[in-house]
């Protein structure tokens, strides 16, 4: 169980390496905000980022990352095709914006943002393309649940990679991560922390005690010690560092168990059904 650090990954279904533990940048849309938060990850060892084309920020990210100095093939990066862009046509062509905000010429995965029943097989297949065309090393999807997998199962030639779910102690998901795992697809957790809401947990903050360490600490921890992929995110500098200082202890099983016990499928997000129904 031993976890070596911001270099760990894991192997997506086509044989792509992605980083287990990623940056996430929503919200971080100031650029003053964005030049201290994107410096001191890649200072700290971050190489995969995490942006979408709703996050109204692929170009500051692009920006940053193309002045850091930072080798391209040091990077993985990863955007998502927004709703109002989903549908065959629009997907291909904000991807290509997508690109030239990012300044790459190849993007290590690109994801459908959330299941479209109007555009659900349309949007999937431009996807495909881009595969297809070398345009994007891999493809999947976010906040699918298995009724949506099982529809896209049926028409899809190419078995998404990733999805990209909320998942945390407090919506733990396990039935939906089980079904990723045999149909080998990698679960990733976006707002792995709650957005904040569960390092307030009185368990989590007696076990983090024992390790000396800090809910938030322990609760990626428990993520890593589970697979995931994991994309946190914050603006402030000492806290970004401590998001990577996980590397040097292991939860406990029983632990581990008891974060578990924590899940009352509260999301703090949309219900991936009622955006289906509504896109």
């Amino acid at each position: 169980m031993k976890k070596r650090g911001l270099q760990d990954k894991v192997k997506l279904n086509n044989g792509v390496l992605m980083p287990q533990h990623g940056f996430g940048v929503y919200k971080i849309d100031n650029q003053a905000d964005a030049e201290i938060a994107i410096s001191k990850a890649l200072e700290v060892g971050y190489r995969s980022f995490d942006t979408a084309q709703l996050y109204h920020n692929e170009g500051i990210l692009g920006n940053l990352l193309q002045q850091s100095g930072v080798a391209r093939d040091e990077l993985f990066i990863t955007t998502k095709i927004g709703d109002d862009n989903q549908g065959y046509d629009a997907t291909l062509s904000s991807f290509e914006q997508s690109m030239k905000a990012l300044k790459l010429d190849t993007l290590d995965l690109l994801l459908v943002h959330w299941p479209s029943q109007q555009h659900f097989f349309d949007t999937w297949r431009a996807l495909e393309r881009l595969y297809k065309e070398m345009r994007v090393r891999a493809i999947g999807v976010c906040n699918f649940n298995t009724s949506h997998l099982d529809r896209l199962a049926n028409m899809a030639t190419v078995v998404p990679a990733v999805n990209q779910i909320e998942c945390h102690p407090y919506l733990t998901q396990y039935p939906l991560k089980d079904y990723l795992k045999q149909h080998k697809m990698i679960a990733e957790a976006w707002s792995p922390l709650g957005r904040g809401i569960v390092l307030d947990d009185p368990l989590l903050k007696t076990i983090a005690n024992s390790y000396h360490k800090s809910p938030a600490q322990v609760v990626l921890r428990w993520h890593l010690q589970q697979d995931m992929v994991i994309i946190p995110k914050s603006i402030t500098p000492s806290r970004i560092a401590e998001n990577v200082d996980i590397y040097d202890f292991v939860l406990s099983d029983e632990h581990m168990t008891m974060i578990d016990g924590l899940n009352r499928d509260y999301r703090t997000g949309h219900d991936p059904d009622d955006v289906y129904l509504k896109i």
